[in-house]
C-alpha cells in the first residue's frame, strides 16, 4: 500500500527510487502502479518527474 497524501508520497517513491530501483518505470512494475496515474497525482501537488535525475522534484 502507498500512502495516499502527495507529500508523504513523494517522500515515499523518492526513497524507493533511491534504495530499490533504477527508474520510475521499473519501480511502478515491481510495485503494481499505473505509472501515468502516480505521474498526475503527483503533478498536481506541483511535483514532477526529473528523468535525469530519476527522481520526483
Amino acid at each position: 500500500m502507498i500512502p495516499c497524501d502527495p507529500v508523504i508520497l513523494l517522500s515515499f517513491i523518492n526513497t524507493k527510487l533511491r534504495d530499490e530501483y533504477t527508474g520510475l518505470a521499473e519501480l511502478c512494475a515491481a510495485l503494481g502502479l499505473d505509472e501515468a496515474a502516480l505521474r498526475e497525482k503527483l503533478a498536481a501537488a506541483g511535483f514532477i518527474y526529473d528523468e535525469a535525475r530519476g527522481t520526483f522534484r
